[in-house]
């Protein structure tokens, strides 16, 4: 071999070293993945879905994914804010209420309407299939890693709630535009906010009650603030918020093909129905607090259940007709939203 050639061969296998010893440092380094939320970590999500979800990333990356979780808006902003932290990398990964940016989740939408969806769990299921269905554009800034919905929601009022009149007047917070518009529907006074100015509302007597599920109620102190709260006959609730977690773009694409597998493998449907299970169970915790507090639990029968139903019809129409000015289906999507609850609800 000539002396020229030696060295190429030397310069070629010093190349061929450097690239495996960096290839190893990457595939070795410990990346930290910042999730951002805006509930206190006692709460449902934080506590039975997030926290859990974190622990098996690490786990299944052999320690190599670091989940820090930041709670209660401690990286700043304001809960509206969260998708697109999230979207700009001010965070690798938020959790939020897609309600909280009106106008701009109009396809996701429809599982607010009134008296679409019972159960979490299943709700959940149907949530993501949908949105991967009829509303993946939404989403196409970020990646999504799981969109999923609460339980039933009710009322929680000073007042006690025994008839769609007893509504009337009541300033109740909303957390949504089409939640808000329901409200209105019904006689209320809607007044919009995030989930966690309520306990402040309420203690100041800004609102007179709240729309949310049992689930978050015992980190708002709900039950000790109101002593009143009112639900429906038969399997769905009054309406339903819809939540999802996503991820920066740059976050997950920077990353090995092995941890992007196991990102992967941490979301979809399943991770849904993860943290829908988690709402059915805190419900369930919420539902215990407000009984041992001795509160006052109604739940309307199926007559007058039925009348609340009628009165928010005209919620549905409305959407339906928005959605049309905005060259979207909104009847189509409607039908397609109740037919993958159901299948999920078998």
């Amino acid at each position: 071999m000539t002396s020229l050639k030696r060295r190429s061969a030397v310069v070629a296998l010093a190349a061929l070293a450097t690239t495996t010893l960096a290839g190893s440092a990457l595939a070795q380094q410990t990346i930290t993945l910042r999730l951002h939320q805006f509930l206190p970590s006692t709460a449902t999500i934080p506590a039975r879905a997030l926290a859990p979800w974190a622990r098996k990333i690490e786990a299944e990356s052999g320690g190599r994914i670091k989940v820090q979780l930041f709670h209660t808006m401690s990286m700043g902003g304001t809960p509206p804010q969260l998708f697109d932290q999230a979207r700009d990398g001010v965070a690798d990964i938020t959790w939020t209420v897609l309600g909280y940016t009106p106008g701009r989740f109009n396809k996701a939408e429809v599982f607010e309407l009134p008296f679409m969806s019972g159960k979490a769990e299943p709700a959940s299921r149907a949530f993501h299939e949908y949105v991967e269905k009829f509303a993946a554009d939404e989403f196409r800034s970020v990646k999504l890693l799981a969109a999923h919905t609460h339980g039933p929601g009710l009322f929680h009022t000073k007042a006690p709630i025994t008839g769609l009149e007893s509504l009337r007047g009541m300033k109740v917070r909303g957390g949504s535009r089409v939640i808000n518009n329901m409200l209105t529907k019904l006689g209320a006074t809607p007044v919009g906010m995030p989930v966690p100015a309520v306990t402040e509302a309420l203690s100041k007597s800004v609102i007179d009650g709240t729309t949310i599920p049992w689930e978050v109620t015992p980190s708002l102190k709900i039950a000790d603030l109101v002593k009143n709260h009112t639900t429906f006959a038969g399997p769905t609730g009054l309406f339903s918020q819809t939540f999802a977690m996503v991820m920066n773009r740059a976050s997950y694409d920077k990353l090995p093909a092995d941890l992007k597998k196991v990102i992967d493998n941490n979301s979809g449907v399943e991770t849904a129905a993860f943290f829908g299970r988690a709402m059915d169970e805190g419900d369930k915790v919420g539902l215990e607090v407000a009984q041992k507090a001795g509160n006052n639990i109604v739940t309307l029968d199926a007559a007058e259940t039925k009348r609340w139903q009628t009165a928010a019809t005209a919620v549905e129409a409305d959407w339906v007709n928005e959605m049309k000015g905005k060259k979207i289906d909104g009847a189509k999507l409607l039908a397609e939203a109740r037919a993958l609850i159901a299948n999920h609800n078998k």
